[in-house]
């Protein structure tokens, strides 16, 4: 047997420790990222917050968000509660953990939405191109030529102020980055050679967006998705904040603030509280996001 024969596996396996599948890999470096595992840390509490909130209420730790105390209105944080209460005398901590529910739920559910059409139509515009690509696109262009927080109050005000209502009218006034995003791509993978190759062996356009494409593209999507999250619950925000966001007396953090605001100049906590967890959810989420972009990012290799 000769050297060079012999020198092979050792070769192919010092390639095989060296070779880092991308999700691995993208894990290592989202560690590395403090801020990023900071934000991370905050959303997972966040969702901890939503799903154990119910719990706590059950189990007589927290007040319920909607039970009035008439005597005590704008009462002081005390040990029964630590936040204080509202103009109607509802405990502030229990209402802003329940307003995580809501927040979440929208932000995640509104991303449903826009990842539905989203991809949908960038798949479909950036593989096939030709005239299917033109009409996609200029149809496209006309949605986004529409102001998203005006469509927004035409919906809600059209279908009522509810929080079905709410989920679509931000979910289809959203989807146009993403479509633009996934269609940029789509055009530069299909053509890629092993999406040549699909095509070359019969592979249907179904097949290979679904197993050559989309699976290559997923990392931008996850980034754009996490971007997306605070966008939504900001938008549900002011929405709450105008008076027709999620109706009354569903807890939401917009509709703290609405609440608050008229009392701002001698209980300013009121507002302050739903506005510090509106801006420590949107900072969390912006850090997680930066970090995943740079994670998934492969030119961020050091």
């Amino acid at each position: 047997m000769s050297t060079s024969a012999a020198l092979l596996p050792i070769e192919a396996d010092l390639d095989a420790i060296e070779q880092v599948g991308l999700w691995k890999d993208a894990w290592t470096r989202f560690r590395r990222n403090r801020l990023a595992i900071i934000g991370g840390t905050v959303v997972l509490l966040l969702v901890l917050d939503a799903f154990l909130a119910p719990v706590l209420e059950a189990a007589h730790l927290i007040a319920n968000p909607l039970k009035q105390d008439p005597v005590n209105l704008y009462a002081s944080a005390s040990w029964s509660h630590p936040m204080g209460l509202d103009a109607l005398g509802r405990d502030l901590m229990s209402r802003l953990m329940f307003g995580a529910q809501i927040s979440l739920t929208i932000g995640v559910l509104v991303q449903g939405i826009i990842v539905l059409i989203g991809l949908s139509i960038g798949l479909t515009a950036g593989y096939f191109g030709g005239k299917i690509d033109n009409l996609l696109m200029r149809f496209t262009d006309v949605w986004f030529a529409f102001p998203d927080l005006l469509f927004v109050l035409v919906l809600v005000s059209v279908f009522g102020a509810s929080e079905l209502s709410i989920f679509a009218a931000i979910g289809l006034v959203n989807w146009v980055n993403l479509a633009r995003i996934v269609r940029g791509l789509t055009l530069s993978l299909r053509e890629r050679e092993f999406v040549e190759a699909a095509r070359a062996v019969g592979s249907s356009p179904l097949r290979i967006i679904s197993r050559h494409i989309f699976p290559n593209i997923l990392g931008p999507v996850i980034v754009t998705i996490t971007f997306g999250i605070p966008q939504a619950i900001f938008t549900e925000a002011v929405l709450s904040y105008l008076g027709v966001g999620i109706p009354p007396p569903t807890p939401s953090w917009g509709t703290m603030i609405h609440d608050g605001y008229e009392a701002i100049n001698y209980a300013p906590m009121q507002a302050g509280w739903p506005a510090i967890a509106i801006a420590i959810t949107m900072l969390a989420f912006t850090f997680l996001g930066d970090g995943l972009r740079d994670a998934l990012d492969p030119r961020m290799r050091k």
